[in-house]
């Protein structure tokens, strides 16, 4: 199993496909992007289905979450997905993604083995959409969305991040179309992750804005005590339930105490939390021998060594807490979501 010296058992991966993405979004990348990660330098097909094969069957990982960048612009998505549908035991798979492209896609990554989405969107005006991409996708998003309700992609969950001065007034209409639309919505606090070094703990929009917003048109209770486990979103149940709105604080309420995650970046690096400064390896150990049994250079016991080894060392906190806090090199683009 993948422990660390807090006792805390990761069984949920986060496997970054690709750095790359279609939309520019302006809390992510600058207006012109990225430099990419160059082809050589990312994990092929193989080499993840590998990973994720070691992962699931001798580190006790049961749920893998494929992120990007857009993990939609992967060409082997697909079967990639299939492949590790095959794996014995069988790990719960979900997709987090901006949804161009999920219209065309749904059908056939539901019957490759995918069980269901996470869909980012911050708007429900095509206009502030475009201001915050730098795209005219939001129709396209939309119908990502209702490709992937019809696929049977379900629970279909919602991502949105608020905006001063551009969406931060749109909580509670977020929160009433995705109850008639019959999505789940998590709101996420703005992340000190973008390329640009630009957020400001000053100017985000918090747990507490979001929550007093939502107050405005509907009543919030919390959902019982021992429900949310590991799960990043705290949730409240909408004027006495069924439904829940999941509200994702890892700024102002950081839920490290309870992390369960471990995450592959797209050139096959180990990375403990969102916000770690080191890495570990596993592309160069993959690359550096033969695979299979045996425990000499590439062979899944050495790799899943250095695993255990990585998430040994995974520290108590993020550190968003301390004034000292350095933004991490990497952004959120290149790490995975």
């Amino acid at each position: 199993m993948l422990i660390d010296t807090y006792g805390r058992v990761a069984t949920d991966l986060r496997v970054s496909l690709t750095d790359r993405c279609n939309l520019r979004c302006t809390y992510c990348m600058p207006e012109e992007g990225l430099q990419w990660l160059a082809k050589p330098d990312l994990l092929t097909d193989d080499e993840i289905v590998r990973l994720v094969g070691i992962a699931v069957t001798r580190l006790g990982v049961t749920e893998v979450r494929f992120t990007g960048g857009e993990p939609l612009l992967r060409p082997g998505l697909t079967g990639i997905v299939e492949r590790v549908a095959a794996l014995t035991p069988r790990p719960r798979m979900s997709l987090t993604t901006n949804g161009i492209g999920l219209a065309r896609t749904a059908a056939a990554l539901k019957a490759a083995g995918l069980d269901r989405v996470n869909v980012s969107l911050d708007t429900l005006r095509p206009d502030v959409f475009k201001t915050l991409t730098r795209r005219s996708r939001h129709h396209d998003v939309l119908a990502g969305l209702e490709a992937a309700r019809s696929a049977g992609l379900t629970p279909v969950k919602v991502n949105a991040v608020l905006m001063p001065g551009l969406n931060d007034d749109e909580a509670p209409d977020l929160l009433a179309w995705a109850m008639a639309e019959g999505y789940e919505l998590r709101f996420i606090e703005q992340m000190p992750l973008d390329a640009q070094h630009g957020w400001r703990r000053s100017g985000m929009i918090t747990a507490g804005d979001i929550l007093t917003s939502l107050r405005t048109r509907f009543t919030l209770a919390p959902e019982a005590s021992g429900e949310r486990g590991s799960a990043p979103a705290e949730r409240w149940l909408v004027d006495g339930g069924p439904y829940r709105v999941g509200v994702i604080a890892s700024v102002t309420r950081p839920f490290c105490a309870a992390c369960d995650r471990t995450r592959l970046t797209a050139d096959g690096q180990v990375r403990t939390c969102l916000f770690a400064t080191e890495e570990t390896d596993l592309r160069a150990a993959l690359r550096s021998g033969t695979a299979g049994e045996g425990d000499g250079p590439g062979s899944d016991d050495e790799v899943a060594r250095l695993w255990r080894l990585a998430m040994w060392g995974k520290k108590a906190g993020s550190g968003l807490d301390d004034p000292t806090f350095l933004q991490p090199d990497r952004p959120m683009s290149a790490i995975g979501g």
